[in-house]
């Protein structure tokens, strides 16, 4: 398949791998912001071929796992209602909220439906004119776009039945709030290449100049990473700190001038919760004022719900790159993609379940075997 097999080429892995190995001279920690790059990684098993002194630690780019508690709990209130159809991407069903997720209310006799596109909602509250129609906008500026286009199509439309529950957030504040933390290690960013196909590359100067951290936008194939992790080890080594674009096959500088600006007319920036780290501000959209009839937490007042994090999950520090997903005690014992503490064992691209899916096993047995207690 064009554009995939290419990338997966072991002969060009091997040269990329040769070529990082002849250049690093000294430790250097790396984070890679999207989950999916995260699970390419796990997969292939990429962290295990690089040098010793390359660490990847892994950030908070899943969107399913960055959606607050709080956010859950919202949705579970609403989809319970008997007047709701309530549509979301199925990766969303098993995210646990206070004691239930969606699945739990769709058992329970809620009208909980999985779609594959948010125009799919918008088609079913066409169809059902007597139920409130709402679908779960979640995710960063990849998801951002359409989510926007459907509230625009409702408005114009006339679509009164149809509302949108938000939790939008955005990558270059998080990157700004992890070089914040007193306990960052990062000394360098691989950027998600799919939210710089729509939002451009023009937000990441500032921050590689401020932090003085180099950010190379890679896809999301293992000689993406590999190219990805290269010219950010090269740059270290060189002592420099710029944005360079190695996926320029999907991102252009400017990035989509037609979804900025269906996001420019249906968002504005706002202050964001992120499930395990906190609140950070400007970090999220939410519906613009003259969208907010089709906010699904104003039309429902679902607005002051308040939640705690289970003590046991330790999704947070792993979301930050401070642990690593088989450090968590909770790690394949009590925490399963059966039995999942947090969303990061849930998501397609949560870190946990990635280690859980590819090396749970050989990681858990050599840590128990090299334990004292064992």
């Amino acid at each position: 398949m064009k554009y995939i097999e290419e990338f997966q080429n072991p002969d060009l892995a091997r040269r990329l791998l040769d070529d990082i190995h002849s250049v690093v001279t000294r430790p250097w920690a790396l984070m890679e912001v999207c989950g999916g790059q995260t699970h390419t990684i796990i997969r292939h098993g990429i962290d295990q071929l690089l040098p010793d002194q390359v660490e990847l630690i892994h950030g908070p780019g899943c969107p399913v796992c960055v959606t607050p508690l709080e956010v859950i709990d919202k949705a579970l209130a609403i989809a319970s209602r008997p007047e709701v159809i309530f549509c979301s991407f199925g990766d969303m069903l098993r995210v646990p909220g206070t004691g239930r997720d969606l699945f739990r209310v769709r058992s329970e006799g809620g009208d909980v439906r999985v779609v594959y596109s948010p125009l799919d909602a918008l088609k079913i509250a066409q169809q059902n004119p007597d139920r409130e129609v709402v679908f779960f906008g979640i995710g960063f500026e990849t998801t951002a776009p359409p989510n926007a286009m459907t509230v625009y199509q409702a408005r114009r439309l006339g679509i009164a039945n149809f509302s949108l529950l938000v939790s939008h957030v955005r990558v270059p504040p998080a990157i700004e709030a992890i070089m914040q933390s007193p306990s960052c290690r990062v000394q360098g960013f691989l950027a998600a290449g799919h939210v710089c196909s729509v939002m451009g590359t023009r937000e990441y100067p500032e921050l590689a100049e401020r932090f003085q951290v180099p950010i190379v936008v890679t896809g999301f194939e293992p000689l993406d990473i590999l190219e990805g992790v290269r010219r950010t080890v090269l740059q270290l080594e060189r002592g420099e700190h710029t944005v360079e674009n190695a996926y320029p096959r999907a991102v252009h500088p400017a990035g989509n001038p037609a979804a900025l600006a269906m996001l420019d007319d249906v968002f504005e920036v706002t202050d964001r919760a992120w499930r395990g780290i906190g609140t950070i501000p400007d970090s999220g959209w939410r519906l613009s004022t003259r969208y907010r009839d089709y906010d699904a937490e104003y039309r429902f007042s679902v607005t002051g719900i308040h939640t705690e994090e289970p003590a046991a999950c330790r999704s947070g520090e792993v979301l930050q790159g401070l642990l690593k997903p088989h450090e968590c005690e909770a790690f394949g014992t009590t925490c399963t993609p059966r039995n999942p503490l947090g969303a990061t064992m849930v998501s397609s691209e949560g870190a946990c379940a990635a280690y859980y899916l590819y090396r749970r096993l050989d990681i858990t047995t050599a840590a128990r075997e090299t334990s004292p207690v064992a």
